[in-house]
């Protein structure tokens, strides 16, 4: 027990070495005068100014409304999503039926169809949150539909063979058997629901953090622009650490798989 705490803390240490060196240059250079304070704000002043962003308030108000945008889109986004690319990669029918849709309107930057939503649903929530959704659609749905293709197609014969049900065929070859690819295409639209956010609140939105981000652009706050990115950062970083989490749980012998290969 102790041997792993050690290991755990070693592992961590060499971890976050690496930024603690680049944070200690980044401090030093700007004290010397080689860049400018304008545009590579000390990280001293950095985190000064997030205090003061937490003490008043404002940060997690910001980070409040992004995250209340992302969780609506991404739920309205990912169960179709996953919901019809299984479907497709079950069904040839409907795969011939619906894919040319799909990859005639999966390589449209979304962020290119958003003052469409403007137009549709006007300058309020619910344009970024379809704006959202539609890019964790595309992203859960293609993922979805291959994983249920990449499964072993001698399962689905035995079951052919031993007379199962349609029902029994989907609870015990195709959702088990394309899980690990779900995932994969969860974790994207996670990413992806940050980054449309950011993008949708850069063009209008009165909070978030995007709008924290372009306001402070145009007051040249760059020290904000920073914590902006930092938040993105440890976001992107929380969302992946919970859906490992969840991961565990559902597909169990996917991380015994992976440690065999290690």
């Amino acid at each position: 027990m102790k041997n792993t705490r050690l290991n755990n803390l070693v592992k961590l240490i060499f971890t976050a070495l690496p930024l603690i060196i680049l944070l200690i240059l980044w401090e030093f250079v700007i004290r010397l005068g080689y860049l400018k304070p304008l545009f590579f704000p000390p990280p001293s002043m950095i985190f000064k100014t997030l205090i003061e962003m937490v003490r008043s308030g404002e940060l997690q108000g910001n980070v409040y409304a992004s995250l209340v945008r992302i969780f609506w889109g991404f739920i309205l986004g990912t169960i179709p999503g996953i919901v019809l690319g299984l479907i497709m990669g079950w069904s040839r029918k409907v795969r011939v039926f619906t894919d040319p849709v799909i990859a005639a309107t999966y390589p449209i930057p979304k962020i290119a169809i958003f003052p469409l939503f403007l137009l549709i649903f006007g300058v309020g929530e619910l344009s970024k949150i379809v704006l959202i959704a539609l890019g964790c659609f595309f992203l859960v749905l293609i993922n979805s539909m291959a994983g249920v293709r990449n499964i072993n197609k001698t399962y689905f014969e035995v079951a052919e063979n031993y007379g199962a049900r349609r029902v029994k065929t989907f609870t015990r070859i195709i959702l088990p058997g394309s899980l690990p690819m779900v995932f994969s295409g969860v974790r994207l639209a996670l990413g992806g629901s940050l980054l449309m956010v950011v993008a949708a609140e850069f063009i209008t939105a009165n909070n978030g953090i995007g709008a924290m981000i372009w306001y402070a652009w145009e007051t040249l706050e760059t020290d904000k622009i920073y914590i902006g990115i930092l938040i993105c950062s440890l976001l992107g970083l929380l969302f992946t650490m919970v859906l490992k989490k969840i991961e565990k749980i559902f597909i169990p012998w996917e991380e015994a798989t992976q440690n065999e290969i290690e």
